[in-house]
């Protein structure tokens, strides 16, 4: 087993209890002392978990991992924008699309609002993109509501869900924190399960993402990569992640 999928099984196995050991993880991937110790740090140095004597545990729910809406925007803008305008491009006049939450999204709706000659109807249930968009003349705008995530500005819960289900799109575009081997995780169950469903009723699902998602670690895993039509990134990416991750779906580089 290589470290990449070791590191994987390690973070599976603490979902369950939020805590682990080294004896458990030289159990379960028959590795030695010394690698489990490793990989352990290797984790704790990327602020996965936190290592205790003789194991590790997750982070405390008081120090999260997630990084605040103002903190997300400061980081690739020029990446995010690139690839928002290639995002902008396929949208079709007529086109009733879904934008999830995430600073990239919120940058596809500023393209959108800044477009000309095209009607079409946006579903969100992010709050900054519904601001965005909120006074365009040729969009018509529909906020899902729900429970508010203040931290990505995002309604969740139940009552989004129930309400999205009801719903089709010609295509949903969604964002993750990580993407790795055939997955695409978010910090947020609730807000995975709500990309999760927006893609679901798509007739196209795209994903866009910054090339430094690329074998990244996140909590929950809302989608695999080979249902998903199109992955639109940055020309950051490398060789080698194009490589690996073409063999699920389309990669779109942006210029």
């Amino acid at each position: 087993m290589n470290k990449k999928r070791r590191l994987e099984k390690i973070l599976d196995m603490l979902k369950i209890d939020g805590t682990i050991t080294i004896k458990e993880i030289i159990d379960e991937l028959d590795i030695s002392d010394m690698t489990a110790r490793r990989d352990l740090d290797a984790l704790e140095a990327d602020g996965l978990l936190t290592r205790t004597h003789g194991g590790a545990q997750l982070l405390s729910s008081k120090k999260p991992l997630e990084k605040t809406h103002i903190e997300k925007k400061s980081l690739n803008t020029k990446e995010k924008i690139d690839i928002a305008k290639k995002a902008c491009s396929l949208i079709k006049d007529g086109d009733t699309i879904f934008i999830g939450p995430g600073t990239t999204l919120e940058q596809l709706a500023l393209e959108l609002k800044g477009r000309k000659g095209y009607k079409i109807r946006v579903i969100t249930n992010s709050l900054p993109v519904f601001l965005i968009l909120n006074d365009s003349e040729t969009i018509d705008l529909l906020l899902l509501g729900g429970e508010y995530r203040e931290i990505t500005g995002a309604f969740v819960g139940s009552m989004a869900s129930t309400n999205l289900k009801a719903m089709r799109f010609a295509k949903a575009f969604v964002s993750a924190n990580a993407v790795t081997h055939n997955s695409i995780a978010t910090y947020s169950d609730k807000e995975g399960v709500i990309q999760q469903l927006s893609l679901n009723n798509a007739v196209e699902k795209f994903l866009l993402v910054d090339s430094t998602k690329f074998d990244g670690y996140d909590f929950f895993n809302f989608y695999n990569l080979d249902q998903l039509d199109t992955i639109i990134t940055d020309n950051q990416i490398s060789p080698q992640h194009l490589e690996e991750f073409s063999q699920y779906t389309t990669i779109l580089k942006a210029d």
